[in-house]
């Protein structure tokens, strides 16, 4: 029997997760933070990611230590320490800034379909990533990525589009991650094989 299904997400030992969904064959690495995020169909993350007011899309491959959608200081105010909207923690007669809290989670960031996160990447709220994107390890990306494209450094810039824009085209027409599981498994060995664009000449 497969070690993942579609009934339940595979999350490992010493997760904190806090208002998550998960989508069909999800698999979250062991010490992985989750909060107030979604994760697409067969999208997974590895060890020690945190993750926070994010949209996972399907097919996505999160190495570890990734973090994506880090929460922000009020760098507005008088002070930029959580003292003040994490009241609770210091005073007995305060409450914690409930708007604050859910500002925070208006940020979203989103991150496409069979994308590419390599480890110890960082992705800033309110950045999307777009499908079939990579992200190189270590880059911090401050700014959308568009589809297909490769970025790193810091801040992350382009460095190379994965596929030319024709053929990039051609692969969000097909989308391929919108196939039931089991016409992804009929075209297993044309994955493994096909390069893209012999593969879109077969399944277009």
């Amino acid at each position: 029997m497969s070690r993942l299904t579609p009934d339940e997400a595979f999350i490992h030992l010493d997760c904190d997760v806090t208002d998550a969904g998960f989508g069909r064959y999800v698999e979250i690495g062991r010490g992985t933070r989750l909060a107030h995020c979604y994760f697409g169909d067969y999208s997974y993350c590895d060890r020690n990611c945190d993750i926070a007011n994010a949209t996972v899309g399907k097919f996505s491959n999160i190495a570890a230590s990734v973090r994506i959608g880090a929460t922000d200081h009020p760098m507005e105010k008088a002070s930029l320490h959580h003292f003040h909207y994490r009241s609770a923690d210091y005073f007995d007669d305060a409450a914690d800034d409930s708007d604050w809290f859910a500002h925070r989670r208006t940020r979203r960031t989103t991150i496409g379909h069979d994308t590419w996160l390599g480890h110890g990447a960082q992705v800033r709220p309110e950045v999307t990533i777009g499908h079939g994107a990579v992200v190189a390890g270590g880059a911090i990306v401050t700014k959308d990525v568009a589809p297909y494209m490769i970025v790193a450094g810091i801040p992350a810039v382009p460095i190379r589009a994965r596929y030319d824009a024709k053929i990039a085209d051609r692969m969000m027409a097909l989308a391929w991650w919108n196939w039931s599981h089991g016409t992804l498994r009929s075209a297993l060995e044309d994955f493994r094989a096909l390069s893209a664009e012999a593969f879109l000449e077969r399944y277009e």
